[in-house]
């Protein structure tokens, strides 16, 4: 059993890596499950596409849970195999349209990684990194985008992997403190 967090900017090819991942589990298991839990809401006309493309990118015989808020109760309901969170960026905001003050989030984001590392099976979750731009002009979007690192932080901590995604290619994320040995 694996939590593999996959984090990038927008169209860095997170996805697409998660739907691949999920194609060779089943490919490479016999009697493999994949269930996908999709996050995100349909909240306008753009959001409906952008919803109904991922879906046709999925293999048909997939589960597809669409939670947007109790990630805890998807992940504890999905069969055994492989399961993928699609997206904790969306999740996030999610939390906080829900009116869920900090204390809350990291709470739920607790009791959600540890849900994904109690599967009984493989756990790959998708996530963006929104902090490599300028600082928001309004306290909403920043208040967003620190709660948002937050998650983030608590998933990878707990991560047996994570990937860092640019332009569909992937590097390894390490603790720094391996890579400063000595200097502290």
């Amino acid at each position: 059993m694996s939590l593999t967090l996959l984090v990038g900017g927008a169209r860095s090819g997170k996805s697409t890596l998660a739907v691949e991942i999920g194609r060779r589990f089943e490919k490479n298991h016999d009697d493999a499950t994949v269930t996908f839990i999709a996050t995100a809401p349909r909240s306008d006309d753009d959001m409906d596409r952008r919803i109904d493309r991922h879906q046709a990118e999925r293999p048909g015989n997939w589960a597809t849970v669409e939670e947007q808020v109790d990630l805890v109760r998807a992940i504890g309901r999905s069969a055994p195999g492989l399961v993928i969170v699609d997206c904790l960026t969306l999740w996030t905001s999610n939390l906080m349209w829900a009116d869920l003050d900090e204390a809350d989030v990291h709470e739920r984001t607790t009791s959600t990684v540890r849900a994904a590392v109690d599967h009984p099976g493989d756990v790959v979750v998708v996530t963006n990194e929104v902090g490599l731009g300028i600082v928001p002009d309004n306290e909403m979007a920043r208040s967003y985008r620190d709660l948002h690192g937050q998650v983030n932080q608590q998933f990878v901590a707990s991560a047996d992997r994570s990937l860092y995604l640019v332009a569909g290619r992937a590097t390894p994320l390490v603790d720094p403190w391996t890579l400063l040995d000595g200097l502290a």
